[in-house]
């Protein structure tokens, strides 16, 4: 099947890889120019260079322009295969192909629709995240599904393995995707918009910790939040720190929200939206990493208490 590949960075690159080793004719690969986003360096695998590596044409764009869109044509592709573009792609662009475009989204479509799924999904208390593989249309993330695959998310995954682990669902999704195309026996599934949820793009604010949630939801929240995304933080004593482990305590701790007593391992943290009532958890803080980089030990960094807040 002749296919044109839109991706970028590690999630682009695994999927051009999968068409490869499938066999498919590749015949023209677009990606954006390589990222300046340091703290995504682990996810910067190049498109383009393995698309030169196998002979592949590539076409580095920001956006797609009439340029984009005359060499798509002239490559006359089947089937248009999209993971990780990050602009508006036209309906004069998905819509050219006899198979439409493929868009690959890293969460069980219609729930986590928009920007980092993974991470919201396990900040959301979810049980699983996946991959679906479903027909670009003019919304973000809406078209008809056509295949979906799923993994459990486990009590001490960080946010940063579980996307590790998503981008492996890439070839076996793909190949399944595909060979329903080739054979004609694809069976398109719409979305229920009644159970549709759009997360925003994350940005630094995001990265926050709000002393009202439980406890249970803060660990997550902190073991989402891993390298090489922006870290939880908080401030403490009037300088910011970044808590990079944690776990939910063994007693329950009442007062004001963001108090650390220093009762439990060095730090246990007074949150939750009732905390005044005393029947919640707490959050223990084992690890935290200063504006220096210097990481400091729970027991160590907290010894005085105090409080932890939004402002110096």
């Amino acid at each position: 099947m002749r296919v044109v590949s839109f991706g970028f960075q590690t999630w682009g690159r695994k999927t051009l890889q999968a068409l490869i080793d499938l066999d498919h004719d590749v015949v023209l690969a677009v990606t954006h120019p390589a990222s300046q986003q340091p703290y995504k360096a682990i996810f910067s695998d190049s498109v383009e260079d393995l698309a030169r590596a196998h002979g592949i044409p590539v076409h580095l764009a920001e956006r797609v322009d009439a340029d984009t869109i005359d060499l798509v044509k002239r490559a006359e592709p089947e089937v248009i295969v999209v993971n990780s573009w990050y602009t508006r792609m036209p309906a004069e662009l998905y819509n050219l192909p006899p198979h439409g475009t493929l868009n690959l989204h890293d969460s069980l479509l219609p729930k986590f629709t928009g920007f980092s799924p993974v991470l919201w999904a396990l900040i959301s208390g979810e049980s699983e995240v996946g991959l679906t593989v479903h027909r670009m249309d003019d919304g973000l993330d809406t078209g008809d599904i056509l295949i979906q695959r799923s993994l459990p998310i486990g009590p001490t995954d960080t946010g940063t393995e579980l996307v590790m682990r998503a981008m492996e669902l890439i070839p076996g999704a793909l190949a399944d995707a595909l060979r329903a195309l080739q054979s004609g026996t694809a069976v398109w599934r719409p979305q229920n918009k009644a159970e549709r949820t759009y997360f925003h793009k994350r940005s630094q604010r995001d990265s926050l910790i709000d002393w009202s949630w439980p406890a249970e939801d803060l660990e997550r929240f902190v073991r989402a939040l891993s390298d090489p995304y922006p870290r939880a933080f908080t401030y403490y004593r009037g300088v910011r720190i970044e808590v990079l482990q944690a776990r939910v305590s063994q007693a329950r701790f009442g007062g004001t929200p963001g108090r650390v007593v220093v009762q439990e391992g060095g730090g246990a943290v007074v949150c939750g939206p009732s905390a005044y009532r005393g029947g919640n958890r707490g959050l223990v803080i084992t690890r935290v990493r200063t504006a220096d980089t210097a990481e400091h030990r729970g027991d160590e960094f907290f010894v005085r208490g105090g409080y932890l807040g939004s402002q110096t």
